[in-house]
This record gives C-alpha cells, structure tokens and sequence, in this order.
C-alpha cells in the first residue's frame, strides 16, 4: 500500500507541474491587463457619513482644532533639510547604537554587530499642526502633530559563529503629538539652555521587520505583541510626566543661581586700629558683603573715639554658591566731611565652614586684598568675628514626576497625612521676584517701577520709560526669623514723571499677596490682577526658603 501511495504521489507531481507551467505561461502571455484607472477626487460635501468618519483621522489638526496652527512653512523648511538632518540622525544614531552594540560582542556567541545601511530614506516627517502654549514661567511649550510616513533603509549585520544574519527595518510609520520645551530663557543664543520632550500620549509606530529576507511581522500574534510592547517601553520613558532632555547650552554659563543658604556674621569686636583722628583716636565701623553679589553692603553702627571698638552686631546674607563665595570685611573711619577712610580691610572663603556649626575667626586687616601689595604687611588690627553657614532645607516642591514616584513609594498614607498637616517652622528667606505687568496705565504719565513692601521695609525696582507693559525681572530678599503664615506682602506699581512737575508720581495699581500659601508650598509663580487699575496685570514669583 505504501509503494503505490508513493508511486501516485511521483506520477502526481510529474504530472501537475509541467501542466502549471504550461498554463501560467499561457496566462502571462494571452491575458489582457486592465488599465489603471485614475483616483477619483470628491469635494468633501459630495461624501457619505461612513466615508466622512474614515477620514476623520487623517485631517490635520488644524482642521479640527482652533488652538493648532497651520505650519506649511514649517513642512517646507524640513522637507528643504530633510538630506542634511537624515545624515545628521543617522550620525546621532549611530554614535547612540555602536557603544551597546558593544555590549552584546562576545556573549550568545556575537562575533560582530553594526549598521550595514542607515538611512531615513527620502520622506520626511511632516506636522499636521502647530499649539503654542502659554505659561508662566521662562520657556516656551509647543506642541506639534508629527506624521512620518518614511521609507528608511537601515540594515543591521550580525555575525554570529561566523554566519551573518542581516535585519533590515522597512515601512516605517510613526504618529505622535510630543510636548516640545525649549527652558530656560535665555540672553544667550539661541536663547534657551535645554530642549525637553515628552509625549502627551502614546504613539502609533508601525513597521517591517526583514530577517534573513523575510517578514518576521506577519507570523500570527508576533505583530499586536511587539507593537503594544514598543508602546509600553516608550511610554515608560517618555509619556508626560516623564521627558527627554537635550541639553543645548553650558548649563554652569547659562544658570541663574539662587540662594542655597544663610550666612550667620556676629561682629563682636576689633583691636588695636589706625589712629585716623587728629586726637589720636578713630570713629570706626565695618561693611559686610560677599563676592558675586549687588546687594547692599550689611553695615554695623558707628563707634565714636575708639581704637577698641566692640559691637556684638549680627547679620544675615544669602549665599548662593558657598564654595566659591567669600566674605569681604571693610573696616572704616567715619567722617563728618568727604569719603570715610577705610582702616583695614580682609576677606574669608566661605568653603571653609562646615554647614551648620559656628566658627569664630580672628583675622588680620591689611590695607586691601591684594596679597601681592608690599604695604599690607603694615599692621592695621584685628577683628573677631561669629560665623555659622545654614544651607536650607531640600525644596519639597520638585517636578510632578518626582513626586508621583515619591507617592509610588511604600510610604504609609498616616506619614503623608502627618507630614502635610505639621506647619512649617524656622527662619527662612523669602525671595520675591517681579517679572514684569502688561496694561498698567497711567492718566498723567507711563513710567512704571514697583515698591515691594514687607514689615515697613520697602524695596524699589528700576523704573522703565514710556511703557505700559514693563518687564523688571527683578528679585528682592527679606531674610526673616519665622515663617510669614498670617502675613501679606504689598506690592505696588507707580510711575513717575521724568520732568519736574507737580503731579510727579502716579499710582497704577497694587496687590496684597497672601504668603501661607508660599511658605506650604514652598514657591508660586502668578499673575495678579491689580487693585485700583483698569487692566492691569502684574507677574510675580515668590520663593520660600527654610533654613
């Protein structure tokens, strides 16, 4: 039974397959082929409902949204230096690829990987519309509706026990809508230090996967499953909160720093000064600062015919980078007539503090700072000082997605409760910056400056001529003893004639700001609407900061 089985098998076969040859030539040669026919356009209204909803994916966003802009120019930009950012990318990707191709040579017997073909082909992306969003803060956010359609031809070697086995990625096609973030602002081109990308979310990528020269998409369940496992991974990486950062300029060049702690100064006393009077005596006081900064000089108060002068005065300053900061000490004579003659100056490393412990300091005057000038081995006294270097407390009010992975952590819900119910305590900074106002508008005159004041201290910004939409970008410090929770700060636009006049200052609005919500939150960045103006609208951003 089996020799006739494979006997009929053999007679089937020798049979059947010259008879297939004979009629798929037959076919090929006599049959007739039907002509292309050309695509038939139809204007939107002459469509039914079903193919209305077919094509509801493919319109632009800027079609069916009024915050999305329509950015042709921009799609004619990329597709002019589509051939020079396709050798760009690929450079970038190659640079990325090599080191963890690296990693794998050597191991499950890899002899070798690299790219045998990287290219993104011909087609660029194109964006089917353009949101600008605004906000508060220095940065612009944008976020595009990016198409790519692409032809790629990138073709991976790997040999493995000397066989090369080749993969090659084909019909590569990828929808997304990325937030783009181009921060911090800037006066430095190109204007902003960073670019950040996240996706707001998850992406449609689709593609061809040749192994050896064939699909290996289209085995059964292999196509959903390596799809929804590419959007997982993405996602993880990058779906908002999570981002991509670029950096674009020095961030060291580039960064605006701001206060990291206080420096406690006592000045208790000084000994054996200049004679500068004609009784022999001298009217001495001392000016505190630290390099790197404009604030005003911290002054003690005057004593009178003393060459032993004691003060046990004490000071704050803020200190922003404790490791390259130093103290300046000026001593001076005060003099009814002309300039005070300065008695003896010296400077401290601040680095030489350790954070939180006092240290007291005797330190020599000399005539100034300069070590290599002969005439400061004259002696000229001494002065005692107190120093202590408080750093402040770790911000709490970090990004959103450090905080959601803090809430993922297993801390119980009793230790959140307890941590957000306890008030704030201790001695902090505030530090209050007035960015700008838009429509201040004043009846006599528009020369708008801002009086921030705080405990009967008030702070004056510059004032900007002839406008009704001033930008300061201007910070003020109030060092205080205790969280202000029950108190307000009064900030008040006013504008003042250049010219003498009687009507030479004008008010153009103010605001009260309530500061718990500063010292909870440990910062807010906020437009007010101002009291007693039309109009008007002030930006400010207020900062706490605990020792």
């Amino acid at each position: 039974m089996g020799f006739f089985s494979s006997l009929l098998g053999i007679l089937g076969f020798g049979f059947g397959f010259p008879l297939g040859l004979f009629v798929g030539f037959y076919l090929f040669i006599y049959s007739q082929f039907k002509d292309v026919e050309d695509l038939v356009v139809k204007p939107l209204t002459e469509l039914d409902t079903v193919a209305l909803e077919d094509l509801m994916s493919d319109i632009p966003l800027w079609v069916k949204s009024p915050d999305y802009d329509r950015v042709e120019w921009l799609n004619k930009f990329i597709s002019d230096m589509w051939p020079f950012l396709d050798k760009a990318i690929c450079n970038i990707i190659r640079s990325t690829a090599e080191p963890i191709f690296a990693e794998y040579i050597g191991k499950f017997k890899i002899e070798s990987i690299k790219f045998k073909n990287l290219s993104l082909g011909n087609t660029p992306p194109t964006i089917h519309g353009l949101k600008v969003c605004e906000t508060n803060e220095r940065e612009l956010v944008m976020e595009p509706a990016v198409r790519w359609a692409g032809n790629p031809n990138i073709i991976i070697s790997v040999i493995i026990s000397s066989v090369e086995v080749t993969i090659q990625l084909v019909d590569l096609q990828v929808f997304a809508v990325p937030r783009v973030t181009l921060k911090p602002l800037v006066p430095t081109i190109p204007c902003f230090a960073s670019i950040v990308v996240s996706l707001m979310e998850k992406p449609y990528i689709d593609f061809g996967l040749n192994l050896l020269g064939a699909d290996i998409m289209s085995v059964p369940g292999l196509y959903r499953y390596v799809q929804e496992r590419i959007k997982k991974e993405v996602a993880s990486l990058y779906l908002w909160p999570k981002s991509l950062e670029i950096p674009v300029l020095d961030a060291s060049a580039v960064a605006v720093k701001k206060p990291v702690g206080i420096l406690h100064v006592k000045v208790v006393r000084a000994t054996k000064l200049l004679k500068m009077d004609l009784l022999g005596l001298s009217d001495p006081y001392v000016k505190l600062s630290l390099t790197g900064e404009n604030l005003p000089s911290k002054k003690t108060t005057i004593k009178k015919k003393t060459l032993n002068p004691e003060w046990n005065e004490d000071f704050k300053l803020s200190v922003k980078d404790p490791q390259s900061q130093m103290l300046l000490i000026n001593v001076y004579d005060w003099d009814k007539v002309g300039s005070h003659d300065r008695l003896g100056a010296q400077i401290f490393p601040l680095k030489m503090l350790k954070p939180n412990e006092a240290k007291e300091v005797t330190l020599d005057l000399l005539k100034d700072t300069s070590v290599s000038d002969p005439s400061n081995k004259k002696p000229r006294g001494q002065i005692l000082l107190e120093l202590t270097y408080a750093p402040f407390r770790e911000d709490n009010n970090g990004s959103f997605s450090d905080r959601l992975d803090s809430y993922n952590r297993k801390d119980s819900v009793l230790e959140r409760a307890n941590s957000n119910i306890l008030s704030p305590t201790g001695a902090g900074l505030l530090l209050v910056t007035v960015q700008g106002a838009h429509n201040v508008e004043g009846s006599r005159h528009n020369n708008p400056y801002v009086l921030v004041i705080f405990r009967g201290e008030t702070k004056k910004s510059k004032m900007v001529r002839k406008t009704r939409d001033p930008l300061w970008n201007e910070e003020f410090q109030f060092l205080l003893e205790e969280p202000p929770l029950q108190e307000k700060i009064h900030i008040k636009v006013m504008s003042k004639r250049t010219s003498i006049s009687f009507h030479s200052k004008e008010s153009l609005g103010h605001v009260d700001i309530n500061l718990a919500d500063v010292v909870h939150n440990g910062r807010i960045n906020q437009k007010y609407h101002l009291i007693d103006s039309k109009n008007g609208v002030i930006h400010v951003e207020l900062r706490w900061k605990t020792i």
